[in-house]
């Protein structure tokens, strides 16, 4: 099957009630809200990369986020488990809650919160260790006290990597191909149990096969995980997300500066086929971006 074949011909959508004009979410929810933001800005030094963004993800749906380049979807992204702390200069304003609980204020345990929300990077990152230690290492930093060979088992199952690696475990990750790495790496995070899953750009390194099978993984896994994507290709966030935050610059933003700010939230087939403010149109449509 062509990776280039919509999501929608391959799994008919079910999505939530379009929102109404002007609201930053989707209205007639029937899943619970899992992350939300009310209100975030944030800074890196002076410069305001994100400003004032409102929005509700719900559970057990894959959320995409777009728009061009330096508008900030993965400061946004990162501001969900806290990565931006580790950024010099960096610091946020406003709400940010998962399961209702703030988790944007200074009290907030980030080590325990990324246990929760687990994150796969841009560029497959496997540690030089073998298969199975890739896999087994977080659970093991976190104590885990199970049968270690059937979580690690149970976690290669989950990324669709199992029968691909299951006689070469005692080799080292970095002998997989680009797309089995990236799996690898999402096998590491599953092992953890996390509730939600962060991908930043997953299949940019990718060639279209390994694109196509991380794709598949993503709907197979919202079941029961919640997954939000940063994506630059369009196509693919047509294919596997239920909803679609556009952000787009401000135009307001001070000159030398690039601020972000939330264009559209809607159901991903309502954004691209009939979207309600110009500017996600004008981009989904390639005139601006």
């Amino acid at each position: 099957m062509s990776v280039s074949e919509t999501r929608a011909e391959r799994h008919p959508p079910n999505p939530p009630a379009p929102a109404p004009a002007g609201a930053s979410e989707p209205s007639g929810r029937s899943d619970p809200i899992v992350l939300s933001t009310r209100g975030l800005s944030v800074w890196y030094g002076a410069a305001l990369a994100l400003k004032d963004i409102t929005i509700d993800i719900p559970r057990n749906k894959i959320t995409a986020i777009i728009g061009p380049s330096g508008c900030g979807k993965s400061t946004l992204l990162r501001c969900f488990n806290r990565m931006n702390d580790l950024i010099n200069g960096s610091r946020m304003e406003g709400e940010v809650r998962f399961d209702g609980d703030l988790i944007s204020g200074a009290d907030t345990d980030a080590v325990v919160l990324r246990r929760r929300i687990g994150m796969v990077f841009q560029k497959p990152n496997p540690f030089p260790k073998s298969i199975y230690n890739n896999v087994a290492w977080g659970a093991r930093i976190n104590g885990y006290r199970g049968d270690m060979d059937e979580l690690v088992e149970r976690s290669l199952h989950r990324a669709a990597l199992w029968d691909e690696v299951k006689t070469k475990l005692n080799r080292s990750g970095l002998e997989l191909s680009g797309g089995q790495q990236q799996r690898l790496c999402i096998a590491r995070t599953l092992a953890v149990e996390p509730e939600v899953i962060l991908m930043d750009e997953p299949c940019s390194s990718l060639d279209p096969i390994s694109t196509a099978r991380v794709e598949d993984l993503m709907e197979d896994l919202k079941d029961d995980f919640t997954i939000v994507i940063v994506t630059h290709n369009m196509q693919q966030a047509r294919r596997v997300s239920d909803l679609t935050a556009c952000l787009m610059l401000d135009e307001a933003s001070l000159e030398g500066h690039r601020t972000g700010i939330l264009a559209e939230f809607s159901p991903t087939d309502l954004l691209f086929t009939n979207p309600k403010d110009k500017r996600t149109e004008a981009y989904i449509t390639g005139r601006i971006g």
